[in-house]
């Protein structure tokens, strides 16, 4: 038994604060990250996380009961569903399961945005971005051509800053498939990189 399980089932809901201020920070990245950009300004990231804790709060002797994945992965779940509903109500969108997939909730498509708009965030300036969106319209295309579980790895430990093993609960893959996998997504998008700055530096 870890140490943060057994202070749960030593503390219960009395030490979950400390637990959970403790995962806060990858949490709130995880919620910037996968954020709609149709909503930055509106939805603050503190406010879908007080949200997330009241859940799971409410169901955490649910998971003590039976704790198949670590505490992080299963506040993840519960954060990324409490995002997943803000989404809902602010853009009027509808259940469909079309659009949600086991990996970790998140649709390929937007993942792919999230992974370039922090790409392109760091890579360029606005103006600049402006002025390359042809080239920026192929690295979303190349990243959307990724094969999605792929994409899905690279997005949880590069910009999530989930380990291994983590990668490896929340995509229902073993230690060392998430490694490898990890290995050919981050090369590919080195590849990627090295083709938008060697533009960028032509231009």
């Amino acid at each position: 038994m870890n140490a943060e399980l057994a202070q749960l089932r030593q503390a219960g809901g009395a030490g979950l604060a400390d637990v959970f201020s403790d995962h806060r920070g990858r949490l709130r990245r995880m919620v910037r990250f996968r954020l709609d950009r149709r909503l930055r300004g509106r939805i603050d990231p503190d406010d879908v996380l007080q949200e997330a804790y009241i859940e799971i709060s409410r169901r955490l002797q649910d998971y003590l009961d039976a704790p198949n994945v670590s505490f992080h992965v299963w506040a993840r779940q519960i954060t990324w569903q409490t995002l997943i509903d803000c989404h809902r109500v602010h853009l009027g969108m509808k259940r469909d399961p079309n659009q949600e997939v086991r990996l970790g909730g998140c649709r390929g498509n937007a993942t792919t945005f999230s992974i370039a708009h922090a790409l392109i965030g760091s890579l360029t300036s606005p103006s600049a971005a402006a002025m390359r969106q042809e080239r920026i319209d192929g690295l979303y295309e190349a990243l959307d051509n990724m094969n999605e579980i792929d994409r899905e790895v690279l997005a949880l430990r590069h910009f999530e800053h989930l380990d291994n093993g983590e990668v490896a609960e929340v995509l229902d893959l073993s230690p060392t498939a998430a490694s490898n996998r990890y290995v050919r997504a981050l090369g590919r998008l080195g590849n990627l990189l090295t083709s938008f700055s060697q533009y960028e530096d032509a231009s």
